[in-house]
């Protein structure tokens, strides 16, 4: 009987599989680490070229192995504050993220001793995409955290994060496998990719400048951490004497432990500002909705909007019911509370319901430590580009940002800056626009699932057969 998954000529050995994996590793630090140097990000590309090479083993089983070790050693080190909010049990999420590296390893392996390398190359970016779009929306355990795309906001008015990482493999994919396929073949690729991020970088900067003459919204943050309530009216105070043309105002989320207080509401209205505030909706005596309450300048609560994805393992509230924006006086807002902005399935709604802001009040608790602050921080600026809408985010302890529709951060605080004020005025685009990846992404998680259980299948078959 022969065996289905037969070994190549010459797959990696274990010395030359080793070393790739420990470029891979090192590459993927570096990109992440280096915040204050932005090109060090393009180093993702070596993380990406060590794990396709990581792909040729001997059968699937040892390329699984392969790479949940890149997954693991990449991974763990990067969210080494889950030590500190889950103890051990962090060692069991670093090894849930690591599983989709090594189901990675192991699919394209596997792939290439059925089919061979020439037939598996194309489908190397699609495996890749589909399992990270996977991992990122689509199950309980959804973390978009260190994914390919946040390290640069390059490409991401066009293609969108998940396709800046289709790219990445891409690229990595021809070079590893360029003896296999025609010259005509990689030419007409690389040509094809050079205009998309040409096109891509051009994008964002015409999309955010083409309505200048729409005058600037005018925001102002505080940063502040679990603040005794009483405090707040005069924290606003001394923000509205430093910024006295600002319309609205912002604080963190949770920084109420309930709905908005008669002084809050009596400040919007003495002074006839707009503020934002993330508190608790009480449902029953239980339970809640963590949510961002809009006051306004009437005194009223006006608007306000549920998180729609409550951390897991976190007693953070109900899920969001709907999810809507607000039509204020300067054009349609979206508020997205905290993690949501990881989410492109929600923030996509807010694009697609006429959202031309994003406000985000968020938590960052001290205790997650610098590293985690700078990893969250990575977020707006690339959403803000996929969508060519600003974003004004407020953490409660972290990177507080303003972030214009090309992705660019023209304000920010620094970490730990408790009290921390931070203005800017913002240009409203007439619309965002969703990048080509929100199609893409479902299209190759749907084709990825559907070539797992194929590859099962015939697994399950062969080992059948007398």
């Amino acid at each position: 009987m022969t065996t289905l998954l037969k070994p190549s000529a010459e797959p990696l050995g274990w010395k030359p599989s080793l070393f790739w994996l420990a470029f891979a590793v090192a590459c993927f630090h570096a990109a992440y680490t280096s915040v204050q140097y932005p090109a060090a990000g393009l180093l993702i590309f070596g993380y990406a070229h060590g794990l396709v090479r990581l792909t040729d083993q001997p059968n699937a089983r040892r390329a699984f192995y392969f790479g949940l070790a890149t997954g693991f050693l990449s991974y763990a080190p990067q969210l080494f504050f889950f030590w500190h909010i889950f103890s051990v049990a962090a060692v069991v999420l670093w090894l849930v993220l690591a599983f989709w590296v090594g189901l990675f390893t192991a699919l394209v392996c596997g792939c290439t001793r059925l089919w061979g390398n020439v037939k598996t190359a194309w489908l190397i970016p699609i495996i890749w995409t589909g399992l990270e779009y996977f991992r990122s929306e689509l199950y309980y355990l959804k973390f978009s955290w260190l994914n390919v795309g946040y390290l640069s906001t390059i490409g991401s008015g066009l293609l969108g994060m998940y396709g800046v990482g289709f790219i990445a493999i891409l690229i990595a994919t021809l070079i590893c496998h360029r003896r296999f396929l025609s010259r005509k073949a990689i030419d007409a690729i690389i040509i094809l990719i050079i205009v998309l991020i040409l096109w891509a970088m051009l994008l964002p900067a015409t999309a955010y400048t083409k309505h200048k003459r729409i005058p600037p919204l005018s925001l102002v943050g505080i940063q502040l951490e679990f603040p005794p309530g009483g405090i707040l009216p005069q924290i606003l105070n001394q923000a509205l004497a430093k910024n006295t043309n600002a319309q609205i105002f912002v604080l963190s989320e949770y920084t109420l432990d309930g709905p908005p207080p008669l002084a809050l509401t009596n400040w919007c209205r003495d002074h006839a500002r707009y503020l934002v505030v993330g508190g608790k909706d009480p449902v029953g005596t239980n339970d809640y909705y963590n949510t961002a309450f809009v006051i306004g300048t009437n005194g009223q609560i006006i608007f306000q909007q549920a998180k729609c994805v409550p951390i897991q393992f976190f007693r953070d509230g109900l899920p969001a019911p709907s999810q809507q924006v607000w039509n204020s006086p300067w054009g349609k807002i979206g508020l997205c509370v905290c993690y949501d902005l990881s989410y492109t399935r929600v923030t996509d709604e807010l694009i697609r319901q006429g959202a031309q802001l994003i406000i985000c009040p968020t938590m960052d608790v001290e205790s997650w430590g610098r590293h985690q602050h700078e990893l969250h921080a990575r977020v707006a600026p690339v959403r803000a580009a996929e969508y060519g809408v600003p974003i004004f985010r407020v953490a409660s302890s972290g990177i507080s940002q303003a972030v214009t529709g090309g992705g660019q951060v023209i304000a920010q605080t620094k970490a730990f800056a408790n009290g921390e004020i931070f203005a800017a005025p913002l240009l409203l685009p007439r619309a965002g626009s969703l990048p080509l990846d929100r199609y893409l992404a479902p299209l190759c998680a749907g084709a990825t699932g559907l070539l797992l259980a194929g590859l099962l299948l015939l697994t399950w078959r062969e080992s059948h057969k007398i």
